[in-house]
């Protein structure tokens, strides 16, 4: 599949969750269990959904519909989504597995409420978030890579550890990965990320508690149902390589087979096409255009994303059980917080 410009989807539009209108979404809702959007992937990702996923038109049918079966029933969740762009990422992500899915999204929803400052209320347009995507911190390329898959574009140089803060970074970070979900082409798909870190310091790393990125990066391979397929990073300074070490040690095995370092733009563009790249880094758009575009997609996802803060964990003591009913999980589930929801000790 050879890297292509990316047209902006607009999936909000035929989901539900438009609105606050529960009469409405209730009518939606006992349509959408009886029938499931097969339309929206392009014959490439269908294929590929079919071999890595195991993903065809009767077990989706059959699987979205025992999940929203599961959040009906489920006492512990309130105002959960139910249309199947959001239960069709947690379905895939876990290939299927209805419980693994069903578990993920217990933990989504309790990683978002366990760090409400960093990960809710997502408003592009609040001072700080906007004026990282205009200086380039964070942005998708409109371009797609040669496996069709969107690639996240960050650079560290964008980033001033005297005026921006940990919660603004992360709320950067998790806005671009919920607008990039209600893309199915990218649920299947999966996402190649790309990271300039030639200007980091020890000033970015003290922004940090240890506790809080060191739980926050594990949460997040484990919470978020994103298929992260490759990692690119430039320029890793020597005196921090301890911090790369620490962080990478946090992901899966999976995930850190993944990552790839370069020490140059001539060896990136031997494993990455420049032309997903911004100009800046050998590519052919200007980055203040790739941003632009961006926006564009922001701005329509902006009302669909701030809902997100509406769906609700009551109890997470249901973490406690593998299977979010009956079944007791590994006490070494990170994830497992016995007890109401509390605050995070944090150094």
């Amino acid at each position: 599949m050879a890297a292509t410009s990316v047209m902006v989807v607009r999936p909000w539009e035929n989901t539900s969750n438009d609105d606050g209108d529960e009469e409405k979404q209730n009518s939606k809702n006992k349509s959408q269990q009886s029938s499931v959007d097969l339309s929206r992937l392009s014959e490439e990702a269908v294929k590929i959904a079919r071999i890595e996923l195991r993903e065809d038109d009767l077990t989706k049918q059959q699987a979205f519909n025992q999940m929203i079966d599961w959040i009906k029933k489920n006492p512990d969740l309130k105002d959960c989504r139910t249309d199947s762009n959001f239960i069709l990422r947690f379905l895939r992500v876990k290939k299927f597995s209805i419980l693994m899915a069903q578990r993920m999204i217990l933990k989504y929803l309790n990683l978002r409420q366990t760090f409400p400052n960093f990960l809710m209320n997502l408003d592009y347009l609040q001072t700080p978030v906007l004026e990282l995507i205009d200086k380039g911190y964070l942005f998708p390329s409109p371009v797609r890579d040669k496996h069709g898959r969107r690639v996240i574009i960050g650079s560290a140089a964008s980033f001033d550890p005297h005026k921006y803060t940990c919660e603004d970074m992360a709320r950067v970070h998790m806005l671009t990965y919920e607008v990039l979900l209600e893309e199915e082409e990218s649920q299947v798909l999966g996402f190649t990320h790309f990271g300039d870190i030639k200007t980091t310091s020890t000033a970015h790393v003290m922004l940090w508690s240890p506790t809080v990125f060191a739980t926050m990066f594990k949460w997040g391979e484990q919470s978020v149902p994103m298929r992260h397929k490759e990692v690119h990073l430039l320029n890793v300074p020597s005196p921090l390589k301890y911090v790369y070490d620490f962080a990478r040690s946090r992901l899966s095995q999976k995930i850190r087979d993944r990552f790839n370092i370069h020490g140059s733009l001539a060896e990136l563009h031997s494993k990455l096409d420049p032309s997903v790249l911004p100009k800046e880094y050998g590519g052919v758009i200007p980055m203040k255009q790739m941003i632009d575009t961006w926006k564009v997609q922001l701005a329509e996802s902006r009302e669909r994303i701030l809902a997100l803060d509406k769906m609700k964990l009551l109890d997470n003591r249901c973490l406690l059980k593998k299977d979010g009913n009956n079944n007791k999980g590994n006490k070494n589930d990170d994830l497992s917080i016995t007890g109401t929801f509390r605050r995070l000790e944090v150094d």
